[in-house]
């Protein structure tokens, strides 16, 4: 396996601990700068949460949830080497409230017994399949009531391009990329 680096855990209980980052053609880790700002946003809704980290790469949202007081995070990616890379990292450092597997997403995500209170979805640009996920996501029954959704783009993404009964609360760019916090309110029965 190449080796295009390493991301470091920014705060908690692996503070300071590297991720591989494998050579993969289209993994962009979220800048430190970009997940420093990210966890600042969600730092009161980590602690007991049960997270899903969609198409997660290096790993690095899922596991800073983790080392910041997660419930359990739930990593999925297209990738088999990415999979098999963060099984065993997540095994040698004791993750044991971790679940990751390999899945075409959205079509092959697994129901879980909980639904989730935090979603990272970075999907590869060039694949569009951001907002398709965020619709699966809603029609699907995984979010809580008040999920909080985090969103990486090219472009700035408006409300009215996502479900109805999702909320963009905040919106900023970093060099080319467009990261977004989204919540969820549940919909009117």
């Amino acid at each position: 396996m190449s080796r295009s680096g390493m991301i470091r855990i920014i705060a908690g209980q692996w503070r300071g601990r590297k991720l591989i980052v494998p050579d993969i053609i289209g993994l962009r880790p979220t800048p430190d700068r970009v997940r420093e700002t990210l966890f600042n946003w969600l730092n009161p809704y980590i602690p007991s949460a049960f997270c899903l980290d969609l198409f997660t790469g290096s790993g690095a949202l899922g596991v800073e949830s983790l080392s910041r007081g997660a419930l359990h995070v739930t990593l999925v990616d297209q990738s088999n080497e990415v999979v098999s890379l963060l099984q065993k990292q997540m095994q040698e450092w004791g993750a044991s409230n971790a679940t990751i597997y390999r899945a075409q997403i959205p079509e092959q995500l697994r129901k879980s017994p909980h639904r989730f209170d935090i979603v990272f979805l970075d999907p590869p640009y060039q694949a569009n399949l951001l907002l398709p996920c965020c619709f699966y996501l809603e029609e699907h029954d995984f979010l809580s009531n008040s999920a909080y959704i985090y969103l990486e783009a090219q472009n700035a993404i408006s409300d009215n391009e996502l479900p109805s009964n999702w909320q963009l609360l905040k919106i900023k760019q970093a060099g080319h990329v467009y990261y977004h916090l989204a919540k969820r309110v549940k919909p009117h029965e």
